[in-house]
């Protein structure tokens, strides 16, 4: 057992790039893989969020968040299911380390509840909450584990939406702050940190779609929310690095290849337009400092994205890595209803293919996951990548003897290892991956629906975990760096 002072150590040796292999923090030259191998020194992990798995919903000073709020509207999520346990992760977390030993996995992306920090969103840190993002760090650092963290996935303090949320453009310096807090906090032992899961995600369903927290259906509202996530992009990035310069700091993006639904003109414009908004809105600005072309109208984007003079670099971040979730492609079609956004009016679907479906109606496409991180790289150049998401629902239940098998999920991971493989090996520069999830949790509107996970997690009986056959599966596939 580790006494503090050594793990104190051990988290700043692996703060700096030193962490990674060679390759990884060069041109992504690898050599020559054999399909389903991976270079030497890839780092194998698994993902979660803090609100989907914590629970401890009101432990020690955490404030209340968005979520937290939306879950208790009536009809917003299946069966009134709500995050106040989940997979009491906040009690548990040597529970879940010890799946990740057991998986051979040497990366662990989580995610910190702002509200743990600043309950409101605002003021000095709630050392409580800290306490706890610091027992996990030293855990999982003791067991040989690198911590990723997210800074923002989610879950934004109900105080800063009640203030108007991500379209107050105020709610980006209240990033900047909390960011500083945790870099000065933890950056002593995490050396790599991301900044925002999924932008485009939370910000069309939550203020455009008002499918998840806090629900509002405001097209123009969703615009401006996503001007203020990427000003939080770069104030952030400044503000971790204020904190601790040796910090790599990088941002996480749900990207997919937007396919016409047919072969008509119309079609083909609107698949266009909408994999800009989907996949370059968040990560051209922060690398630039300016916004994709043929998106809104020229003359009109300034005003509905409520700019001001030098946002262009309040923007930029100059990520040091970039992450990079995959779940299936985007069928898409021109639209004649409004949407409310000038200009974009289109159809989107993940299920409208004729390929297989998961458990959860989306497509299962991996020729998609090639094809998108090769789009990425024209955009990330050498940057190294980071797969921080990638998974499938399946809804396997317990057999006679306890038992999970789940044949689908394996096929699917291997199906997309082997596609991921051959991208390393035609010069795309990814240095890890995280499976999504390392147990089922919440997941959002579908509740406990749906189950991501490489663990069962028995919601009826204390939250007991069990490794399903796809997690006895890719233990197998990082102890061998290879697809088994």
């Amino acid at each position: 057992m580790m006494d503090r002072r050594q793990v104190l150590q051990l988290g700043t040796a692996l703060a700096g790039a030193a962490l990674l292999p060679r390759w990884a923090r060069a041109t992504g030259d690898t050599g020559t893989l054999q399909p389903g191998e991976f270079p030497p020194g890839f780092l194998w992990g698994a993902a979660t969020a803090a609100y989907q798995v914590e629970g401890a919903y009101r432990e020690d000073g955490k404030g209340e968040s968005n979520w937290d709020r939306f879950v208790l509207a009536p009809g917003k999520i299946k069966n009134g299911d709500t995050g106040n346990v989940a997979c009491d992760s906040y009690h548990r977390y040597k529970d879940d380390i010890a799946l990740l030993r057991a998986m051979n996995l040497k990366s662990y992306r989580f995610s910190i509840a702002w509200t743990r920090i600043q309950a409101d969103g605002t003021g000095p840190a709630n050392t409580r909450g800290l306490g706890y993002y610091d027992r996990l760090t030293d855990a999982l650092l003791e067991a040989g584990i690198r911590p990723l963290p997210t800074l923002y996935h989610w879950d934004l303090p109900q105080d800063l939406e009640d203030r108007g949320g991500w379209p107050n453009r105020d709610t980006a310096a209240r990033f900047a702050d909390y960011a500083t807090i945790m870099g000065r906090a933890l950056g002593d032992r995490i050396g790599h940190w991301s900044l925002f899961n999924e932008p485009k995600a939370f910000t069309q369903l939550s203020y455009w779609q008002g499918v998840f927290a806090p629900g509002r259906k405001d097209a123009l509202a969703f615009l401006k929310s996503t001007h203020t996530v990427n000003l939080a992009h770069g104030l952030g990035y400044r503000a971790l690095k204020a904190a601790n310069a040796r910090l790599k700091v990088g941002s996480v993006y749900d990207v997919s290849p937007h396919i016409p639904a047919t072969d008509s003109p119309a079609d083909r414009a609107a698949a266009e337009q909408m994999a800009k908004l989907s996949n370059l809105w968040f990560i051209v600005p922060a690398l630039t400092g300016k916004y994709p072309d043929g998106v809104l109208p020229a003359l009109e984007q300034e005003a509905l994205l409520g700019w001001r003079a030098g946002d262009e670099q309040v923007m930029r971040a100059d990520l040091d890595f970039v992450g990079l979730n995959y779940y299936s492609q985007t069928r898409v079609a021109a639209s004649a209803q409004n949407s409310g956004v000038p200009g974009l009016d289109v159809t989107v679907d993940w299920a409208a293919g004729p390929d297989e479906k998961t458990d959860f109606g989306w497509d299962i496409y991996p020729q998609g996951f090639y094809d998108i991180l090769k789009d990425m790289q024209r955009v990330t150049g050498s940057r190294p990548i980071e797969i921080t998401e990638n998974g499938a629902a399946y809804n396997n239940k317990p057999d006679a003897e306890g038992h999970i098998h789940d044949p689908k999920r394996i096929a699917y991971l291997r199906a997309h290892l082997l596609a991921l493989s051959r991208a390393i090996n035609d010069g795309v520069p990814v240095r890890g991956y995280h499976c999504w999830s390392l147990m089922d949790n919440f997941e959002w509107a579908q509740g406990y629906t749906q189950r991501f996970g490489l663990t069962y997690v028995d919601f009826d009986h204390q939250q007991r975990r069990t490794m399903k056959d796809s997690a006895y599966w890719y233990a197998k596939v990082a102890a061998a760096n290879r697809v088994v």
